[in-house]
């Protein structure tokens, strides 16, 4: 947990950074992810990576709403928040990188068809710590086991 904190400690310290160069937009961007992430901590979850991912979820089908809505101003709003949470998260695994590990889970958990699907899927989820999209995951292990 100790290693944990150190993205909460270091929007804070964005955020002071952003306010002295008067970067409204920026600091009200991050005190909402700081928000969400004390919110979290509060409710016993220490997993801060998990917090900035669902946060950046939200933004991302926010943003594919107001644009359907024919509302670019708000969309861009919640890109740019979505921006700005995903710089605090890890890269995700490119195709090649995500296909290794799927090819891997289902070689190791002996996976041969749909109902081992949640057994791969959970194994690649682990191997990837957290730099994979579940729905992503999802897709590729089904394809793999069509």
């Amino acid at each position: 947990m100790g290693g944990e904190l150190a993205i909460a400690e270091q929007i804070k310290s964005d955020v002071a950074t952003a306010m002295k160069a008067g970067d409204r937009e920026r600091v009200g961007a991050l005190r909402l992810v700081l928000s969400e992430l004390q919110k979290a901590e509060k409710d016993g979850d220490a997993d801060e990576q998990a917090v900035l991912r669902r946060e950046r979820k939200r933004r991302r089908e926010s943003e594919t709403a107001y644009r359907d809505a024919g509302r670019a101003d708000l969309a861009a709003a919640e890109a740019y928040e979505a921006g700005v949470i995903e710089s605090y998260l890890p890269a995700e695994l490119g195709d090649a990188e995500l296909d290794a590990l799927v090819a891997r889970a289902i070689e190791e958990t002996g996976a041969s068809g749909p109902r081992d699907m949640s057994r791969a899927i959970k194994h690649v989820m682990a191997a990837a710590g957290g730099r994979a999209d579940g729905r992503k995951v999802s897709t590729k292990v089904k394809e793999a086991l069509h």
